[in-house]
């Protein structure tokens, strides 16, 4: 799953490789977390022939989608991740599937190793980045949920895969990546349906991200700074204790 992420990026990077117009100045963001407002690519509306007008346009919406069914956002559990290989089955994610498919901007993510419990070991965060840096974008879900008030708020979910080898030893899920050539592909609502756009719902290549061990800072939202990421050392696994092989198995008197 993805719980948390950050997009440290300058606006102007950002821009740049959702191929959107101009963004707002907006400040780092190193600890991302569920129901926050987070910055996402979608397809523009149809345009004037002879405009020259981008093809998608960047929002934002809040993370943890809400499908338009739902009669009391309090009483529904909160959808931040979407199963890939289920969405265009499910009730809450099929017609997001087929119309309202998004990019999330990211710098990286977090995730947790759970170690058996009786290995006596902690939980231990990492950072998981793209490998050669940069901004990586995730596949997402969007939905737009109106109140009895007649108020709108637009809400999204990251797509989730499988994990590959590398995320494996640390999750067993892990964010759709979708490549830059795909976007407009991926964004293409009006054209493309979910089975022509299975095949983008695969695992990263392996050597796409690397995991670096960081603290349980990120585990408080409030903590929100670069310290985040800093790296830290794993400690020593702890060792199973061996059978005694100096004797041949049978008791001494002596």
């Amino acid at each position: 799953m993805c719980g948390r992420f950050a997009l440290t990026a300058s606006p102007e990077e950002v821009a740049e490789i959702l191929g959107v117009m101009e963004l707002e100045g907006f400040p780092p963001r190193y600890n991302i977390a569920p129901t926050q407002p987070i910055l996402v690519a979608v397809a523009s509306p149809p345009a004037e022939p002879g405009s020259n007008r981008p093809d998608r346009m960047a929002v934002l919406v809040r993370w943890g989608l809400i499908p338009s069914w739902v009669k009391d956002p309090k009483e529904f559990t909160l959808l931040i991740n979407a199963r890939s290989e289920t969405a265009n089955e499910k009730a809450s994610f099929r017609a997001a599937m087929r119309h309202r498919r998004i990019l999330v901007p990211a710098s990286g993510f977090y995730e947790w190793h759970r170690p058996p419990k009786e290995s006596g070991e902690k939980l231990q965060a990492y950072w998981i980045r793209p490998k050669s840096g940069g901004i990586v974008c995730f596949g997402g879900l969007m939905e737009t949920y109106m109140s009895k008030d007649g108020s709108e708020l637009d809400t999204g979910c990251i797509l989730t895969v499988g994990a590959n080898k590398t995320i494996g030893e640390i999750h067993d899920r892990m964010p759709v990546v979708i490549q830059p050539q795909d976007f407009s592909r991926w964004l293409d609502c009006r054209h493309g349906e979910p089975r022509d756009v299975a095949d983008l719902l695969r695992p990263a290549a392996e050597d796409y991200f690397e995991a670096i061990p960081v603290s349980d800072l990120v585990n408080k939202v409030a903590n929100v700074g670069p310290e985040l990421q800093a790296a830290v050392a794993l400690p020593p696994k702890k060792q199973k204790p061996t059978a005694d092989k100096s004797g041949d198995g049978q008791m001494s008197l002596f």
